[in-house]
């Protein structure tokens, strides 16, 4: 029971005790006071009786009306009047008065005795008859019954009244505590939570300040380990000049692409020359020649904002190279990015930044998932060399020597994608999430998908995703995708996560449809959790609605591919995730660098600090695993552990 009812329950058990006690105490002072008074009534009404008699006691008719008279007029249980010579009565009545409306019960309870008088009646000098009169105590039962229910209806009021007030008093005061519950729950769903407000009541006063401190120190804590961690990502994965990610950073992300099916695996790599970066720097000096560079740094994010799968992959290779890994863009999207840039730094001279034309060299080559790093970067470069020589332009795209392919082809994949999304002819592929300690344990299963194409062939996601997005499709996938997990989970009880789209998370109409499709699912919340992309993630209000909007459902979030964007995990702590994924490059070859094996190092112990579970993904090689273990990462993702593959 709650402390909130133990102490209702004793406010009105204190009352009913004082209140009864008092009705106790207040009911047997009447009780002797209407014995006192009946025998007072009997004893006057005698004497009375004895007066009017003594001049009438040998007339029997006047006799009999004085004693009538008498004994209907009041509350008597009997007159008598008996000859003291004989005893012989002369007249005698009876009666039993009304119970008006006293219960028999509290006649016995009460206990209440008739009361008897006597008076002598004279004959001159001489005594001739007795008077006895008992007095009935009924008048007094219902003066005593009514002032019972006076006491009751009185004692209902109070407690009431006090119950009410005191309700809304220990609820106020107790609130405090209500509060502790939640900040309690908050620190489980690792979020950090303070109560601005100290109660006035001095016990509780401390205890909230206890609490408070304690959140405190987890919050101090917890960051101090996040700004370590991001200290470590700067000095690890950013150029310090630029601010832009690194060549080993760039190294990392181009690795992954290019061997992920399950990501965006095709699009265009932009490799970016300064030309005469040395010249410059004699020209105008370091510092000059450093704006130059940070000034073309910043043309490179705004031209790439368009393009969301650029985000943090705009990187600076070394002094005057730049680098953009472009997953996702076709061709003629790549063409226009190097136009746009050839215009933008060309305008770079009119605003000031040099005194020469910053002249910039562009060399573009597509990659497709299996191509092999090192070849996506020497066609690059063989295309930033032909961009030098020629003098038309400054930008080539050279492409791979094999035929055009037909995943280019605009109009099929509109096509295809169409006809599949009416169709239903998307396939759920699983992948098991084990336990690092353990990997027979399967934490969750998570959720891919996989397209049919009209000869039956099965293709990856990483290849439809990005055509998706171009026709504003995404949204239309998601709510299929999730409709298809439903009706899968009714088979089983094992644990699911599934990815929602940046576009579902926009767009605030395909989003209530979402919540409406949970909503009627409820009840697999628990076993069902929803992942979103570092990169797809929206601002810090509308994300905090919603994991509350998800946790109303019983429904729980998460985040995958996270690193890039390490200095945001300080708002992780209000969110209450499920766990984090950290992004598969940051995995690959941990057992043989060691910047990364320190860098994962920081994020386990800035998510230990509040009991944030992470899962490593891509774990491909045993020696990654055995780094993973070491670490203490909690599960872990990858072909290692098993291949995506249908539900058996």
């Amino acid at each position: 029971m709650s402390l909130f009812k133990q102490l209702l329950i004793a406010i009105c058990l204190f009352l009913v005790v004082a209140f009864s006690g008092s009705f106790m105490v207040s009911l047997e002072s009447s009780r002797t006071q209407y014995v006192n008074q009946l025998r007072s009534h009997a004893q006057d009404a005698a004497t009375a009786l004895a007066l009017s008699l003594t001049p009438n006691i040998d007339d029997p008719a006047m006799v009999e009306l004085l004693v009538s008279s008498i004994f209907d007029s009041g509350y008597y249980a009997s007159i008598r009047v008996v000859d003291l010579k004989n005893d012989q009565v002369i007249v005698e009545r009876n009666g039993t008065p009304d119970s008006d409306g006293v219960p028999k019960w509290f006649v016995n309870l009460i206990g209440l005795e008739p009361a008897g008088g006597d008076a002598l009646v004279n004959r001159g000098w001489e005594q001739a008859a007795r008077v006895e009169v008992v007095s009935h105590p009924m008048f007094a039962l219902a003066k005593l019954w009514r002032s019972a229910l006076g006491s009751l209806g009185w004692l209902l009021l109070c407690g009431a009244v006090s119950a009410v007030l005191g309700a809304l008093l220990l609820r106020r005061q107790l609130k405090p505590l209500d509060y502790m519950v939640k900040q309690s729950h908050a620190i489980a769903r690792r979020e950090f939570l303070s109560l601005p407000e100290l109660p006035r009541t001095p016990e509780l006063r401390r205890v909230v300040q206890a609490m408070n401190q304690m959140v405190e120190k987890l919050k101090a804590l917890f960051q101090e380990q996040a700004e370590r961690s991001e200290r470590l990502r700067v000095e690890s994965y950013q150029d310090t000049l630029t601010g832009l990610a690194n060549r080993r950073y760039f190294e990392m992300q181009l690795n992954a692409r290019v061997s992920n099916p399950e990501e965006t695996n095709s699009g265009y790599l932009l490799l970016l020359r300064v030309k005469d970066l040395a010249g410059l720097n004699q020209r105008l000096g370091g510092q000059r020649t450093d704006q130059l560079l940070q000034a073309v740094g910043e043309q490179l994010l705004r031209q790439c904002e368009p393009y969301p799968e650029t985000h943090n992959l705009v990187t600076r290779i070394r002094g005057g190279e730049f680098a953009v890994l472009a997953p996702g863009l076709v061709r003629e999207e790549a063409l226009q990015l190097a136009q746009n840039l050839e215009s933008v730094l060309l305008s770079l001279q009119a605003t000031g930044a040099s005194d020469v034309t910053p002249v910039a060299y562009i060399g573009l080559a597509p990659f497709n998932h299996g191509d092999a790093p090192q070849a996506v970067l020497t066609l690059a470069d063989q295309a930033l060399a032909q961009a030098e020589t020629q003098g038309d332009t400054s930008w080539v795209c050279l492409d791979h020597s094999a035929p055009a392919s037909v995943g280019d082809d605009h109009h099929a994949w509109h096509t295809l994608l169409d006809q599949a999304l009416t169709e239903r002819r998307f396939q759920l592929y699983f992948q098991p999430v084990v336990a690092s300690h353990d990997p027979q344990v399967v934490l969750h299963y998570k959720v891919l998908s996989r397209l049919q194409d009209d000869q039956g062939q099965t293709i990856a996601a990483g290849r439809f995703l990005p055509w998706l997005e171009r026709f504003g499709w995404s949204a239309r996938l998601d709510r299929m995708m999730l409709e298809l997990v439903f009706k899968q989970m009714a088979g089983h009880t094992e644990s699911l996560a599934l990815n929602l789209s940046a576009a579902t998370l926009a767009d605030p109409q395909a989003l209530n449809r979402v919540f409406e499709l949970l909503r009627q699912h409820s009840n697999l919340g628990p076993r069902l959790t929803l992942e979103i992309g570092e990169e797809q993630l929206p601002e810090q209000a509308a994300l905090e609605q919603l994991t509350h909007r998800l946790r109303e459902l019983n429904f729980s979030l998460s985040l995958q591919r996270f690193g890039g964007r390490f200095s945001m995990i300080g708002n992780l702590a209000r969110l209450g995730l499920a766990y984090l994924k950290i992004d598969g490059s940051y995995i690959r070859d941990i057992d043989q660098e060691s910047d990364k094996r320190l860098f994962i190092e920081a994020i386990q112990r800035a998510a230990h600090s509040i009991d944030l579970p992470l899962i490593a993904e891509r774990v491909e090689t045993e020696g990654e695993l055995a780094v993973i273990c070491e670490m203490g990462v909690f599960g872990v993702q990858g072909q290692l552990f098993g291949e995506p593959a249908p539900w058996k």
